[in-house]
């Protein structure tokens, strides 16, 4: 199954045509192992490293809902358990006929390396829009929001 592009934001030139297909096929792979018997949304996502490894995540649902986890942000933690931080891309699917966004949460974990990781939204026949973090989440407190803190706290002290 070949996945049709719907692209409204460029590409940034680190994935090729080939790993975005990859990774439509990896998210959708994961997706099939979600446990999700409360919400029944499963939700997958597929990760690809600038070291080209792909790491795949499934949400998982808690009695407790606060403690259940997304597939973005499962796929993330699997990367950097295993020493990985710097991300090329990421693709999201749902059983949706249309692209669902990843949550609020998932986005500021998302963003937290990096604004410029290409985001693909993939619907259930793998048809695909493409986005960025940056765009999901506009204002992004990031990294370098504590950096800019931490120098003008040590010119205050100085």
């Amino acid at each position: 199954m070949a996945a049709i592009k719907n692209q409204t934001v460029p590409q940034n030139g680190l994935v090729s045509d080939p790993e975005v297909l990859k990774l439509i096929r990896e998210c959708t792979k994961a997706k099939e192992f979600a446990y999700s018997p409360y919400s029944k949304f499963r939700v997958g996502a597929a990760l690809l490293t600038h070291d080209d490894l792909i790491f795949n995540g499934c949400n998982v649902e808690n009695a407790s809902h606060g403690l259940s986890i997304c597939a973005e942000r499962t796929a993330i933690v699997k990367a950097v358990s295993c020493g990985s931080t710097k991300f090329k891309a990421i693709a999201v699917t749902t059983d949706m006929k249309e692209y669902v966004t990843p949550c609020g949460a998932c986005r500021q974990f998302i963003a937290e390396f990096g604004l410029d990781i290409v985001v693909y939204l993939v619907s259930k026949d793998s048809t695909y829009h493409t986005t960025t973090a940056g765009d999901l989440l506009p204002l992004a407190f990031t990294p370098q929001n504590l950096e800019r803190h931490a120098m003008q706290t040590s010119k205050n002290n100085s």
